[in-house]
């Protein structure tokens, strides 16, 4: 028996947890990528006109709006997550019989929801600057879906093996922020020295930064059946892996 009204009502909590703080959670991060994207459009789009025949701003503006959904999924799970454990309150979810898989979907879908509104506030804002489009509504979807979907995944499983906000900060710092950075997010990854490109296609970042940009450009670096294939596998094993864990109380009943 699945307990619907108590994922819904930890599902609904997760929402209002960030809408309520939206100057934070949703703006703070589109003056941010709009700064990112003023900083380089002034010092180096007027030496580099395109990027692989797509036009710079638009290149940067595509790679910006799904870093800025990633990170802000990656953000919403691991924090909301970390700080039930650490005020002492994650014990009032395991008191009703919401179960593993509950928990997994209400943190999960929360964290996705916030990744899309950041990604849809972002293209509305940064369209007033650049000339945006959308070249494949499918894939765009399934990238955002999916990749924000990953990355509240990846915040879940931080929140799980994280005791403080110090050990969050530190998976931040040392596992996002330079996977995001080496993804292609700001550059083609095929300007990259052979042994770059190919490390680069290790990195499960660079596909969904790649698919995001080819639904709104037209323009791709790798293989999009590769990517679409990659993200689902690693979604999968990632969930499988954290439903285990919480199943298990690991790190959380102690």
């Amino acid at each position: 028996m699945v307990n619907y009204l108590g994922v819904w009502t930890l599902f609904k909590k997760e929402i209002m947890r960030f809408l309520k703080v939206y100057h934070q959670t949703i703006l703070s991060p589109i003056i941010n990528i709009i700064l990112f994207l003023a900083v380089f459009s002034l010092s180096v789009g007027g030496q580099i006109k395109t990027i692989e025949g797509v036009p710079f701003a638009l290149f940067m503006a595509s790679g910006l709006i799904m870093m800025a959904a990633m990170q802000n999924s990656f953000a919403n799970s691991s924090s909301s997550f970390v700080m039930s454990k650490v005020m002492g309150f994650f014990g009032d979810y395991l008191v009703p019989p919401i179960g593993a898989l509950g928990l997994l979907f209400a943190f999960t879908f929360g964290a996705i929801l916030r990744g899309i509104c950041v990604a849809i506030v972002a293209f509305l804002a940064i369209s007033i600057f650049v000339k945006l489009t959308i070249f494949n509504l499918g894939y765009l979807v399934f990238y955002l879906v999916f990749s924000c979907m990953f990355l509240a995944l990846l915040g879940v499983l931080c929140g799980v093996v994280s005791e403080t906000f110090d050990q969050m900060s530190a998976m931040t710092s040392y596992v996002i922020t330079p996977l995001t950075f080496l993804s292609g997010t700001f550059y083609s990854t095929k300007a990259l020295p052979e042994f770059w490109h190919a490390v680069s296609t290790y990195n499960p970042f660079f596909y969904m930064i790649d698919g995001f940009r080819y639904s709104v450009t037209g323009y791709h670096d790798g293989s999009l059946t590769v990517g679409v294939s990659f993200i689902l596998i690693i979604n999968f094993i990632l969930a499988c892996i954290l439903h285990q864990l919480i199943k298990k109380g690991y790190r959380i009943k102690s």
